[in-house]
């Protein structure tokens, strides 16, 4: 089975997850709350970056390939 990496990093709920799993590593091992709460707000906002840039690549590749099927297109037809 083969893994969309670029759907998983850009899903919410991996974000979550590893968050949530970073956060309770960092308490389990004598870290404060405060400090976890902090390295999730870091992690969901690093998160919300890496999910708008792979989302503006795809839609700007989609884009690119588009004019480029129109311009084949206008090219068969003359």
């Amino acid at each position: 089975m083969k893994i969309n990496w670029i759907k998983k990093l850009t899903s919410r709920k991996f974000w979550m997850a590893v968050a949530s799993f970073v956060s309770m590593l960092i308490v389990a091992f004598g870290g404060s709350e405060a400090v976890a709460s902090q390295v999730t707000a870091l992690i969901i906002a690093g998160a919300t970056v890496v999910a708008y840039i792979l989302g503006e690549g795809l839609a700007d590749a989609a884009g690119v390939q588009a004019t480029a099927t129109a311009a084949d297109a206008d090219e068969k037809s003359n």
